[in-house]
């Protein structure tokens, strides 16, 4: 499966963005899908996942509630809306694939990876 990250950009704190991973390759509803994070010297964190049959969802306590993980079937993509966002959101956000795990090597895909920046 190939991902393909996109929306990052420059935003100031309490706005918002949104994220989208495109999905190709294997059947999109094979895969559970996954969002990590990655900020300047630091550890690639879990932001949220969202599983494949029910698509249930699963949150970082560091956003949840500001950020929500969905899907689309139709478009074979998966979608972090992002709202109040806050400087230390910022960081390098990867999209995943094969997993609703909280660590990066339950997964088996990435993305190449979509910038956001915060100001304050």
């Amino acid at each position: 499966v190939q991902l393909q990250a996109s929306g990052g950009g420059l935003v100031q704190a309490g706005g918002s963005l949104r994220l989208s991973c495109a999905v190709s390759g294997h059947t999109f509803m094979w895969y559970s899908m996954g969002w990590f994070r990655q900020a300047p010297g630091k550890g690639r964190e879990f932001v949220a996942s969202i599983s494949r049959g029910t698509g249930r969802t699963n949150y970082a306590d560091s956003i949840q509630g500001r950020f929500t993980i969905s899907r689309d079937k139709r478009l074979k993509m998966v979608r972090l809306q992002m709202d109040s966002l806050k400087p230390e959101d910022t960081a390098v956000y990867f999209c995943a694939a094969g997993s609703t795990g909280m660590t990066p090597e339950e997964y088996q895909s990435w993305g190449q990876g979509t910038l956001v920046t915060v100001s304050s």
